[in-house]
């Protein structure tokens, strides 16, 4: 899948907005994806879980990961289309942590999927969980690196959409971000 055929499937589905978010990161943008709503549909979760193990099958992973809530539907067809086990790390007090009886054994080969990444804040945490029950962190599969490839985790990292998308720190805005009220989408 090229990196426009997933750009198309983001702007059918209406996943890819635009206006003035604020992100999980801190920041603010002009463009959001909202990865729920093209992951709402099955033939385009199947499309783009497809697409992205293809990419990764060469790690060699046993087992994916996936922070909830975020890359729990596409980590999840990761692991269904490579045949492999499938674990997440959700939030705890405000943090990950790896709950429900998942164990990981030592040396086990994880992939961490997530939905988006733009500064790997949750992406960090999940390899850490991994790396602090002696697992090992073959690599780092996402939809969408909004970095263009910035964003370095210390693994192999790839992406099905890879672009810079412009981020301000909130005392940075540009004069037109700063006339529009600030939505959070991904927590409506």
């Amino acid at each position: 899948m090229t990196t426009e055929e997933a750009l198309t499937i983001f702007r059918d589905t209406g996943a890819l907005l635009e206006g003035h978010f604020l992100l999980r990161s801190g920041l603010h943008s002009r463009q959001f994806f909202q990865c729920a709503l093209a992951l709402q549909q099955m033939p385009i979760v199947e499309r783009l879980g497809k697409a992205l193990a293809d990419k990764v099958r060469p790690l060699g992973a046993t087992t994916v990961i996936a922070p909830a809530m975020g890359g729990l539907v596409i980590g999840q067809e990761v692991a269904r289309q490579l045949g492999l086990r499938f674990i997440f790390v959700e939030k705890e007090e405000g943090k990950l942590v790896l709950r429900r009886g998942f164990k990981i054994s030592q040396g086990e080969k994880i992939l961490v999927v997530e939905d988006v990444v733009t500064k790997g804040g949750r992406a960090q945490e999940a390899i850490d969980i991994v790396r602090a029950n002696s697992g090992n962190v073959v690599g780092l599969a996402m939809i969408v690196d909004r970095s263009n490839g910035t964003v370095d985790l210390g693994v192999p990292t790839v992406s099905l959409i890879s672009l810079k998308v412009e981020a301000f720190e909130p005392d940075k805005l540009p004069e037109d971000l700063q006339k529009i009220p600030a939505t959070k989408p991904g927590s409506k």
